[in-house]
């Protein structure tokens, strides 16, 4: 089976503190590598470290900030 080519292969994961301590350096290692980063507290996945332009395919349409018409079903 071929490799999906918008599929960002992830490194294993580090810690909040790690990251910390050598932040730029993980920045230039993902870049570089092209291998995402998963970062975590208390053992917890909490955010992702990946590629600039990752998304680059994604469009926005219209205003993304003005006020919609009608209330959020998920609201009721």
């Amino acid at each position: 089976m071929a490799a999906d080519p918008d599929l960002v292969m992830m490194a294993a994961p580090i810690s909040s503190s790690q990251f910390k301590t050598s932040c730029l350096g993980l920045v230039d290692q993902v870049s570089a590598s092209g291998e995402g980063l998963v970062i975590t507290k208390n053992g917890q996945p909490g955010a992702e470290l990946h590629p600039f332009g990752l998304h680059a395919d994604v469009e926005i349409h219209g205003d993304l900030l003005a006020p919609i018409d009608s209330p959020w079903s998920a609201l009721e």
